[in-house]
């Protein structure tokens, strides 16, 4: 079983509010598409929210204490942000089946709960059935229930830990718009340091923000969540998604550009 994950940074078009980047939706799905041609597999596929769900995220502060008051417009923003993802979660669907790929959307607002912005419930035994009948379950970056905040954003991060904890992939790729984790942006930065291996939260005491800053916590929030998949023995690689091939070679267990996530020498 493998878990890709898709940054919505790929997906969508980050200067154009719901825009989806097409020409890179279309490559990917061939990608996975000849990767299970070629090597049958069971996969999950995890993708983000984009320009799709952050900027409602942040217009409404989704996640954030707020007065009874403000309740009627906080429920309109929750509506607005799971609404804006599903659209997102459509275009994807489409590109996948057309290419002859099984998927079937889950939604983590109809089954995930939280307690301050963190999952603790889903029962995951949908997912399993799907598998075992031969479909590619997809979730998303989405807006839950919150036991302590009403409503929060939970993220595609943050949804990779929860499954590959309780369904124990035999691997977890991430696909970024960088080749890894950096110490500070390379796209900006050309004395930018590579890390091939990221093993520590100490590393992270030399870390900027990688890519843009999101509601879900930037390239920093990716590596908290796979260290501590990392310390229950599941290795993940984040890699560039935008490099043509890499999903497929990754998919196929050949050589890609990444930084692993490992507590392991």
């Amino acid at each position: 079983m493998i878990i890709l994950k898709i940054g919505g940074s790929i997906l969508t078009n980050k200067d154009s509010v719901g825009e989806v980047d097409v020409q890179s939706l279309r490559r990917i799905a061939s990608e996975v598409k000849s990767s299970l041609d070629n090597s049958p597999k069971d996969l999950i596929i995890v993708h983000g929210a984009g320009s799709f769900g952050h900027p409602p995220a942040k217009k409404y502060k989704i996640g954030e204490k707020f007065d009874e008051s403000e309740y009627p417009q906080k429920r309109i923003g929750f509506c607005e942000i799971q609404n804006a993802v599903k659209k997102l979660n459509m275009y994807i669907s489409e590109a996948f089946i057309e290419e002859g790929l099984p998927v079937v959307a889950i939604p983590a607002s109809s089954f995930m709960t939280a307690t301050n912005k963190r999952i603790v419930e889903g029962n995951l035994d949908s997912f399993k059935r799907y598998l075992q009948k031969g479909f590619i379950p997809v979730i998303y970056g989405d807006v839950v229930l919150d036991d302590e905040l009403e409503f929060c954003v939970i993220s595609g991060d943050q949804i990779i830990q929860y499954l590959a904890k309780n369904l124990n992939p035999d691997r977890v790729v991430l696909g970024t718009d960088v080749d890894g984790v950096y110490n500070k942006n390379p796209k900006t930065h050309d004395d930018a340091v590579f890390f091939d291996k990221f093993s520590s939260l100490d590393d992270l005491d030399t870390l900027e923000g990688t890519t843009n800053i999101d509601v879900t916590g930037g390239m920093i929030g990716k590596i908290k969540e796979l260290l501590y998949l990392a310390d229950l023995g599941i290795e993940s690689k984040i890699i560039n998604a935008e490099v043509e091939d890499n999903i497929f070679k990754v998919l196929e267990n050949e050589n890609v550009k990444g930084t692993v996530i490992s507590r392991g020498k």
